[in-house]
């Protein structure tokens, strides 16, 4: 008997099929080791020797696998093929030489980019020795994270406040954010005005642009006022006399080419804009899709491995995807020489390819009955892109049309249309922040000749004001990571996830925005720890790190180069810096209380206007309270305070807008602006109420009885009005999980009762 380890049971029980009665096929579920978890995990005076301990949860699947072990002939280690996954089979390795349970048995490592039957079994007939590049790269990755972690932490606790953390790659991800909302804050709009003209073709309307007025060119800031406005159109309008004439038509066709297939980050991005996936999420579904579904006859995994950096395929992928573009779609639809797609990351050779299904013959159609919904999404995102990046290029038919209201006045016109639509039959990558330029190019122009006189309907003044730049989406942050080379695509996921958790950004409609406390943390960081924070720091360190995995570079000397610099910044800023310089912003502003200086602090409750002179002086207001006093109240139109009959105003308070009365102080009626959402379970507590879907402080969502605060009940996750077969409670509700997907669960905290759930899973799972 041999003993394959993989990481996950549902790749095991993938991975078994496969291998027959000779192979027992056991998880490791995840890591099996980790640093102690206390000062001195990783010891700079000795070689930065790291301390490693069994990760207690997983003790009981290392003995799993020590017993079975007995029996086996050979260990065969199947983890993933990348860092992370070379040092799990390490760390078991070391693990079960240390207890002496390996005996002489040959162990091999395997690995494969694809759980199908042809992959695994030529990868266990083909093993080859552990990595110790691969290992040692990851072991460096690991101390500098805790190095960071262990002594950045405790300093931002004494000056900032106790609780909070700071990491090697998700401080850069935090200022990215915070210097885009420092941006938008200083972003002074301006004011312009654009000319068109609505005209009549023979077969259909279109709009025209003035880019010429008086023989002279007109720009974006050419018009800026509705006087100029005014005065351009009447001048025009007089001119053109109810005709605009045709003074050139260029057609031009263009080539359009496929995108590449999908690396970890794109398949991230196309994920978030197409499906509202989070980069967790898409991570999460792809490792599903990956080690195996039954889609009858057995699971088979569906797409090759999700973590990679390198666009190239395998030999055989395209040569199937060619045969089934052509047998598909036609001959037309094929290029000539097949397309090969060159990597931009500079360290892709872990990853052999690009992510792309295990069969293209295996159509989303065919195998969507076996799939949740989420991973019919995915799977069929993937197999579209995967099938399009080997199609033909598209052609593109663009028409430009100048027009003239008079000498010296011109307009112009532009539309495009597809003429042999090619990839495109299949996929379209999508587009970030798209602006109206870009809806230009998908129009469609009647038929024109030089000479034509097309009706003028109207001449349309429009006023516009420039915005600042759009704060990060999941989808644009997860690009400026890439392109900054903050972190590596398989930490992406993490490193977002770990700021929203920290508190340092919130998500407001699908956009990050810096919380009080994220800005402070992000100030005191690049004002005391600027080269730490700094984007070409992190992207050369993330170089180092790969030089490492390549065996170019050593692992110790990096980690002496990065730490003592570091240690004797962090003493400097211990001795040096004092609270009140990293929490309170000096403003040029007198307190009316006692005439001291103002400054912005930060407080339990966020940032706000205090004296300098507390606690002598307790002088405090809203940070936001003069722009909130220069705005026009919002008056609820239709009700009034039903305490004390005034009008109700919707405002603005410590944790978002809610109604009040406008009496305030004098009457303190309050109410939540949105109406929580009835789920018409009936409340298992009282049995009087429903649960209402409601949002905490912090904007996470629960569920709890109508009735409050009479009946206090509430859950965290989505109700539904099914007892429990175990206990008998009246009330189920949907958990979903990283690990075990979604299922029915017993909120009660004494039952454990628990089953698949085949549903859609709960509203926050299924956005977008």
């Amino acid at each position: 008997m041999n003993l394959v380890v993989v990481e996950s049971p549902a790749k095991a029980k993938t991975i078994k099929k496969y291998l027959g009665p000779d192979f027992e096929v056991v998880a490791s579920y995840g890591h099996v080791r980790d640093l102690i978890p206390k000062e001195g995990a990783v010891d700079p005076e000795h070689g930065f020797e790291m301390k490693y301990q069994i990760i207690e949860r997983n003790e009981k699947h290392v003995q799993a696998i020590a017993k079975l072990l007995k029996d086996a002939d050979a260990l065969y280690l199947a983890t993933d093929p990348d860092r992370e996954g070379e040092a799990i089979s390490w760390h078991l390795y070391e693990l079960l030489k240390a207890r002496r349970q390996l005996g002489k048995r040959p162990v091999y490592r395997v690995v494969f980019n694809e759980i199908t039957k042809r992959a695994v079994q030529e990868a266990v007939a083909n093993p080859r020795e552990l990595a110790y590049d691969l290992v040692n790269a990851q072991q460096a990755r690991r101390a500098l994270d805790y190095l960071v972690g262990f002594n950045l932490s405790p300093l931002l606790w004494k000056k900032i406040r106790r609780g909070l953390s700071a990491g090697r790659v998700q401080s850069p991800a935090l200022r990215l954010i915070c210097e885009r909302e420092t941006e938008i804050e200083a972003f002074l709009s301006q004011e312009y005005w654009s000319i068109e003209a609505d005209c009549q073709g023979e077969t259909r309307p279109f709009a025209a642009r003035l880019v010429e007025f008086g023989g002279e060119k007109v720009e974006q800031f050419t018009i800026t006022d509705a006087a100029r406005a005014a005065e351009v159109q009447a001048a025009l309008e007089q001119a053109a006399d109810g005709k605009l004439r045709v003074e050139q038509v260029e057609r031009k066709q263009r080539k359009r080419f496929p995108a590449p297939p999908f690396i970890t980050s794109t398949l991230q991005q196309e994920a978030a804009r197409k499906l509202g996936f989070t980069a967790l999420r898409t991570m999460r579904v792809a490792q599903q899709l990956y080690e195996g579904v039954d889609v009858g006859g057995g699971a088979v995994g569906l797409i090759s491995y999700m973590r990679t950096d390198s666009v190239n395929l395998a030999q055989e992928a395209i040569a199937e995807i060619r045969a089934y573009v052509t047998e598909r779609y036609g001959e037309g639809y094929l290029p000539e020489q097949p397309r090969l797609y060159k990597t931009k990351a500079k360290n892709a050779q872990e990853a052999h390819e690009a992510i792309r299904p295990t069969s293209v013959l295996r159509e989303p159609g065919a195998v969507k009955a076996f799939l949740s919904v989420e991973q019919f999404k995915l799977y069929e995102l993937v197999w579209k892109r995967s099938v399009a990046c080997q199609m033909a290029h598209a052609l593109i038919n663009q028409v430009s049309v100048s027009l003239s209201a008079g000498p010296g006045n011109g307009f112009r016109a532009t539309g495009s249309t597809v003429a042999e639509a090619g990839f495109m039959r299949v996929y379209l990558e999508g587009r970030d922040d798209a602006t109206a330029a870009d809806d230009d190019e998908d129009s469609n122009l009647p038929p024109m000749q030089e000479g034509d006189l097309i009706v003028l309907k109207a001449i349309r003044a429009e006023q516009h004001f420039t915005e600042p730049p759009p704060r990060f989406s999941e989808a644009t942050l997860v690009k400026a990571l890439e392109e900054f080379g903050i972190g590596r695509p398989s930490t992406y996921a993490s490193i977002i996830t770990t700021l929203q958790e920290r508190e340092y950004v919130v998500l407001d409609k699908k956009r990050f925005l810096p919380t009080d406390v994220g800005r402070v943390v992000n100030k005191f960081l690049t004002e005391y720890f600027a080269t730490y924070v700094d984007y070409d720091f992190t992207a050369r360190l993330e170089d180092d790190l790969d030089a490492v995995s390549r065996g170019e570079a050593e692992w110790v000397p990096l980690l002496e180069r990065f730490w003592r610099p570091f240690k004797e910044r962090i003493d400097h800023t211990q001795e040096t810096v004092k609270r009140s310089d990293v929490t309170q912003e000096p403003i040029a502003e007198i307190c009316p209380k006692c005439g001291g200086p103002l400054s912005i602090r930060l407080g339990r409750n966020g940032r706000f206007i205090g004296c300098t002179n507390y606690p002598e002086c307790d002088y405090t207001r809203d940070l936001n309270a003069d722009k909130a006093a220069a705005e026009p109240k919002e008056v609820i139109e239709g009700r009034v305070c039903p305490d004390c009959g005034s009008p109700l105003e919707v405002k603005n308070g410590r944790y978002g807008k809610f109604i009040g009365c406008s009496g305030y102080p004098k009457c303190k009626h309050i109410e939540p602006l949105e109406r929580p959402e009835d789920t018409g379970v009936t409340c298992p507590k009282c049995t009087k109420g429903t649960l209402q879907k409601k949002k905490s402080r912090r904007g996470k969502v629960f569920f709890s009885c109508s009735t409050y605060p009479k009946c206090d009940y509430a859950v965290w996750n989505d109700p539904i009005a099914e007892p429990c077969p175990r206990c008998g409670w009246p009330v189920l509700t949907i958990k979903t999980t990283k690990r075990n997907g979604t299922e029915k669960v017993c909120p009660q905290k004494d039952c454990t009762f628990s089953e698949p759930y085949e549903g859609v899973g709960t509203p926050e799972e299924v956005e977008g």
